[in-house]
């Protein structure tokens, strides 16, 4: 079963790109798109996802794949990451019978792609298996291709980067098959029938197998046919059958410490948190005046970029929003302060949330937008500025449902401040972006961290719009 074809309109991806690899890697996966790009054969490559756990560790009634975390399954999380990398074709998801309809429901709400669906068998081994044989070109009517290389992954385990997914894939081409690895945390015993120790593991010799692991499909598959039932009901390491049933010894690959599993309750508030954080890390500043401008809201800009040195700040023209911000959005950035200067409406805001729901960015993730309205305050009374502005309010409530999270931040300069000199000009604004930590009013799904924009006290003329 075949879901998430490669056309329609989908959630922005990043696309081809080589994000966290660094130096071998880079010019290895580079090769490996060159390759397919000037038309030579470069290694099929396929993944395949058992995700038919009923996740009794967990503790909870659903099947832990289908955990929320921000309101969105777990699972979603780990397909997003395997549909990163361009060079993975096809996408097999093992799903238990009864789960089969939540996740054409996931798949098709969350826009996946290169997805396709089999049925689960009643152990991890048998889910494998059923993933392999969809592959094997010997299903009827499969649209499947039989891969070179295939990768095997956990559901859970949503943080895998496309470095780690390349290692093991070139490693699995040249030995047959590949595994991550990671230190081992605690020392392994092993204890004797009456319950006492009966010796222990030296931990800096043994290692922990985590995923992804990569075979030849060959190997695995071969491997997989010839497995007794006792191995496919009891067994956990795909890379000790390679080893038994085909005499294929694993090369062993180094991952990284986002390997780790979700497997209990407590580790679906640490994936929140990772992922709050990865989704924090960029923020844009959208004005409507000319680049080369000087007015207000630059001293914004300039105290952002000061104060927030450990978030990415990047800035455009409102009047160019629609040229830019593809390409912000294909940098993943979630945040978004869009500065007012020239205008006393909404217009310009309105132009940028449209352009985000017409991007479905907010498919995946919540999208903070912050209206920023600088205004002076001779020209328009505070109570008729603040009356036209409050419709804020319902606007929110409007983009809201599409996963936008919109407030506003009003704020009064006296009229002689482009005649004031630079210290005297970024005071107020410094004041603003110094005093306490902003916490979007009741957004559950983000946490302050995702804009550390501080107003409130030290600038009297300064007015927050909830707009949530």
């Amino acid at each position: 079963m075949e879901l998430g074809p490669p056309g329609g309109a989908g959630p922005a991806e990043p696309g081809p790109r080589l994000r966290g690899l660094r130096g071998d890697d880079r010019a290895a996966s580079a090769a490996w798109l060159s390759e397919a790009s000037a038309g030579r054969r470069a290694p099929s490559v396929a993944a395949v996802l058992p995700a038919g756990g009923s996740g009794e560790r967990m503790g909870v009634p659903t099947p832990k794949q289908f955990c929320p975390v921000l309101e969105r399954p777990l699972i979603s999380y780990t397909l997003q990451a395997l549909e990163r990398v361009c060079w993975i074709k096809d996408i097999v998801v093992a799903v238990t019978g009864e789960n089969m309809e939540v996740m054409k429901g996931i798949v098709q709400r969350y826009q996946h792609k290169r997805i396709s669906l089999v049925e689960a068998g009643v152990t991890r081994h048998r889910s494998i298996f059923n993933g392999l044989k969809a592959l094997a070109e010997d299903q009827p009517n499969s649209k499947l291709c039989r891969p070179e290389v295939v990768i095997i992954h956990d559901a859970v385990r949503p943080f895998v980067e496309e470095d780690v997914l390349l290692k093991v894939a070139i490693a699995a081409k040249e030995h047959g098959a590949a595994g991550a690895i990671r230190p081992l945390v605690s020392t392994v015993i092993s204890p004797s029938a009456d319950g006492c120790l009966d010796h222990s593991l030296e931990r800096a010799s043994h290692r922990a197998s985590e995923m992804p692991q990569a075979f030849l499909f060959d190997v695995i598959y071969e491997a997989y046919q010839q497995c007794s039932d006792y191995d496919l009901e009891f067994g956990t390491e795909c890379l000790q059958l390679a080893l038994k049933y085909c005499h294929t010894k694993a090369k062993l690959v180094e991952g990284s410490p986002d390997l780790w599993k979700v497997t209990y309750k407590r580790d679906l508030y640490a994936a929140e948190s990772i992922i709050k954080e990865r989704i924090s890390q960029q923020i844009c500043i959208l004005m409507d005046a000319k680049e080369d401008e000087e007015h207000v809201g630059r001293c914004l800009e300039e105290m952002l970029k000061k104060e927030l040195n450990h978030v990415k700040v990047t800035s455009g023209a409102l009047c160019h929003a629609g040229r830019d911000l593809q390409q912000i959005i294909l940098e993943q950035c979630y945040n978004f302060v869009c500065v007012n200067v020239m205008t006393s409406d909404f217009e310009e805001t309105r132009k940028l949330l449209n352009a985000l729901e017409e991007s479905n960015l907010s498919i995946l993730y919540p999208v903070v937008v912050i209206s920023v309205h600088f205004l002076d305050y001779k020209l328009v009374p505070f109570g008729q500025k603040m009356e036209h502005l409050m419709q804020i309010k319902e606007f929110a409530k409007e983009v809201k449902k599409r996963n936008i999270l919109l407030c506003g931040l009003l704020i009064y300069y006296p009229q002689y401040f482009h005649r004031m000199g630079p210290l005297e000009r970024t005071s107020p604004i410094s004041g603003v972006t110094k005093t306490k930590p902003w916490r979007a009013p009741r957004v559950k799904r983000r946490s302050s961290v995702a804009f550390p924009l501080l107003f409130n006290a030290a600038f009297p003329a300064t007015t927050a719009l909830e707009g949530i």
